[in-house]
């Protein structure tokens, strides 16, 4: 490449330098006896050490004979000492676990060169079968650690300008564990939840994620504007809300060994609230009816204040009224004076959070079987049977709708039964279908059942069917249906 000067002196010309040597070289005093030509370096750094070459340039005289002096000068070596450096290290803390190998780095330079030398806690490193020293000591291996191998291992670079060191942790990897997990608890609407999750790791950089009820609270979007999860650990809910309740889950890991978990619930107590209403309920004339209330209340309801036509309704002072357990009005004969506009509003022991909107409840006649099935039927194995059934309601109402089930909740066969205009169709008659069964007519007015019973001649005998009994002090007598 070119070469740049670093410092150029002519008699009668300013005084060039180079731009790392400005203010730290100049010609020596050319009465000392360096000699006029000498160079004086000052403020010495170790970029410094290096070759320099001195040549002299007489631009008053006759060009001298080319020599191999004339043309390269004079050339001398500048050896800068200084303390050691490092230039690479292994990380301040290493995580290993028993068995392992590991290998601690150390690397310097200076001048002279540096000697390395490593310590253990307070000794020098003993070499042996498993522990060695390679690569003029800037390699320290450890192969299958063991319990004794863990500790502080320094690495000294030293030389006659100075000495350094560099300290390395070695300690055992540990899966995250929970220190302080989560705990049950109860809130109110609108306050302020802290479920801790505290949590220690070796290494420390674990990740924590919570869940309700399986689902990562991040992706649940009623919960994202309002939880915060700090580095802690904590999972902070603020404010509450009714629908956050739930089993809350605490996930720690750090890459080593299982997931640990924690799991809390959070039950979310509020005032009782009316979900849902209905423009318009009907009752059944003659019949028992429900007005119905539909209510959220966590803890559950106190009591239902009713109003009908804008009056108070006391349930328990009107005949044949009572409130339902869930809050409801049931009237055990409905008359046609019990037609009006119903309003209910729940309250428990945190209060009401407000009244139903107004209820149309009107009276109207209910439907009516016109067709019902025989108390019993019995079929043979493999054959056909038909229970009738059908039911008809009054002008101003719909056309009650049929439906068949099974009194123990047993599905249907669908390849072998079929409901036609009311009428129960089973073919290829099986054991499985002996048994009650409900013919069900149903309109916005009212629901009718009406039970009958299916058995099987030639099937193999069932076990006993609606047993019931009585007792005497001598003997017990049962009966039942075969």
């Amino acid at each position: 490449g070119v070469e740049i000067p670093i410092h150029i002196w002519y008699d009668g010309y300013p005084t060039h330098t180079g731009e790392n040597y400005v203010g730290r070289v100049d010609r020596v005093n050319p009465n000392s006896s360096y000699g006029q030509a000498s160079l004086n370096v000052t403020s010495i750094r170790e970029s410094d050490r290096g070759w320099y070459n001195c040549r002299v340039f007489f631009l008053n005289r006759s060009p001298a004979p080319q020599s191999s002096k004339n043309i390269s000068g004079s050339w001398y070596h500048l050896d800068v000492h200084a303390p050691p450096r490092f230039t690479h290290t292994s990380d301040d803390v290493v995580y290993t676990k028993i068995g392992k190998n590991i290998i601690l780095h150390c690397r310097a330079e200076g001048t002279p060169a540096p000697e390395i030398v490593w310590y253990k806690d307070s000794d020098p490193v003993q070499p042996s079968v498993t522990v060695s020293i390679v690569n003029e000591g800037t390699e320290l291996r450890i192969s299958q650690i063991k319990n004794e191998d863990i500790g502080d291992y320094t690495c000294i670079a030293r030389n006659g300008e100075g000495k350094i060191h560099h300290v390395v942790k070695v300690l055992i990897a540990g899966s995250a564990v929970i220190i302080t997990p989560p705990q049950n608890m109860t809130k109110v609407e609108g306050e302020k939840v802290l479920f801790p999750c505290e949590w220690r790791a070796l290494p420390s950089n674990a990740s924590v994620v919570w869940l309700r009820d399986q689902i990562p609270v991040r992706q649940i979007s009623s919960l994202e504007t309002r939880i915060e999860t700090p580095a802690d650990g904590n999972l902070i809910i603020n404010p509450v809300k009714s629908d956050d309740s739930g089993f809350y889950e605490c996930r720690v890991s750090n890459g080593i060994g299982g997931t640990q978990t924690a799991v809390a619930y959070l039950n979310v107590e509020y005032p009782a609230e009316v979900t849902y209403t209905p423009t318009v309920q009907y009752l059944p004339h003659r019949l028992a009816g429900v007005v119905r209330c539909y209510i959220m209340a966590n803890p559950p309801i106190q009591f239902v204040m009713w109003t009908r036509d804008k009056h108070l309704l006391e349930p328990y002072e009107e005949e044949g009224f009572a409130v339902m357990n869930n809050g409801s009005l049931l009237i055990d004969r409905v008359k046609e004076t019990h037609q009006g506009q119903y309003t209910c509003t729940p309250y428990n022991v945190h209060g009401t959070k407000g009244s139903s909107l107004q209820m149309q409840v009107i009276v109207k006649e209910p439907p009516k079987f016109d067709v019902t099935p025989e108390p019993m039927y019995q079929s043979k194995l493999g054959a056909s049977l038909e229970i009738p059934c059908s039911a008809i309601a009054p002008n101003g109402t719909n056309s009650p709708l049929i439906t068949w089930h099974r009194r123990d909740g047993k599905t249907l066969p669908r390849d072998r039964v079929r409901v036609v205009e009311g009428s129960l169709m089973i073919e290829n008659v099986h054991e499985s279908d002996f048994g009650e069964y409900e013919c069900v007519a149903s309109n916005e007015v009212a629901t009718l059942v009406f039970t009958t019973k299916i058995y099987v001649e030639g099937a193999p005998p069932q076990a006993p069917y609606n047993v019931t009994g009585s007792a005497s002090v001598f003997h017990v007598t049962l009966y039942w249906m075969p």
